[in-house]
């Protein structure tokens, strides 16, 4: 296995994506820079320039038209993926900490932070309706008072927004109503990350109980338990194997502390059925904050 290492980020990574042909890397981190990559080689084709702070993450519709970013500047940001041209600007009043496109590339949803006295919120925007985009008026603002949001993806259809939270919940949502659907507890602390299969039928959970876990995405069922001696950063499904992929480690503040060995900085690769560990992967000197397989799950 022969690693690329792509350099263009001063700060830690937030989010990696593939595109649906798995041509193009998107990249993210805690600097205002957003990167796009050709996978083949690790080029860097070039950058989204516009954020003032921390880029949260990042998602690319279906045809690799339009990349939606957010941001810790209280800003979600539409741009034209080929020309790297800015066509919408949300302004929030916290941070942006998830967004994502639904399956048909038409309406995209993003969480806002719970911070600065303001409430934790999930907008629901429809490209099409220029009038909302305008005036910055979604057709859905849901409010989450309970927790704050660290991760959310879109369910099977777009019927639904699957989010994970500050206390370890995960919520269904309706993306018509925004009524609150479902909601499980399955870990016992905050979830880092969120990932779908790629039929979405299945949603993986990443915690800081050291744990990922595997849920229907319908019912949200809970179905399988991946478990590791640190903290799960991120997780992902594999789209060819029976296999799942986990990253984490420890905070980078306790890193200086340790050695490389002690931190455990590998990717560990589980079996999803048998729920086994069959393998590592080596390179990194700090944790691992977001994992992603290429579509045709070779990478």
């Amino acid at each position: 296995m022969k690693p690329i290492l792509l350099q263009g980020h001063e700060r830690s990574i937030t989010q990696i994506k593939y595109n649906r042909e798995g041509d193009l890397l998107f990249s993210v981190a805690k600097d205002p820079t957003v990167n796009v990559w050709y996978s083949v080689n690790g080029e860097r084709l070039g950058t989204y320039g516009g954020h003032t702070g921390a880029v949260w993450c990042v998602d690319v519709d279906w045809d690799t038209r339009h990349v939606l970013t957010g941001s810790a500047d209280n800003s979600c940001r539409l741009w034209d993926c080929e020309t790297g041209k800015q066509l919408a600007l949300f302004k929030t009043n916290s941070a942006v900490r998830t967004c994502g496109f639904d399956f048909g590339g038409n309406i995209i949803m993003f969480s806002t932070d719970k911070q600065m006295g303001y409430q934790c919120y999930v907008n629901i925007f429809d490209l099409r309706d220029s009038n909302q985009i305008e005036n910055n008026d979604p057709y859905i603002s849901i409010p989450c008072s309970e927790s704050k949001i660290t991760s959310a993806v879109w369910g099977p259809l777009g019927e639904f927004i699957i989010s994970g939270h500050e206390n370890g919940e995960v919520n269904q949502y309706c993306a018509k109503s925004g009524e609150l659907l479902k909601k499980v507890k399955e870990h016992s602390k905050q979830l880092n990350d969120l990932q779908t299969s790629r039929d979405l039928n299945m949603i993986i959970t990443a915690s800081k109980d050291n744990t990922a876990k595997l849920f229907d995405s319908t019912s949200l069922e809970h179905m399988k338990t991946f478990r590791t001696e640190r903290p799960v950063n991120s997780a992902a499904i594999s789209p060819l194997m029976d296999h799942v992929v986990l990253g984490g480690g420890q905070e980078a503040m306790d890193v200086t502390t340790t050695s490389t060995r002690i931190g455990k900085f590998e990717a560990r690769f589980f079996h999803l059925a048998f729920e086994e560990e069959f393998g590592r992967i080596k390179g990194h000197f700090g944790p691992i904050n977001s994992a992603a397989f290429h579509p045709d799950g070779k990478r």
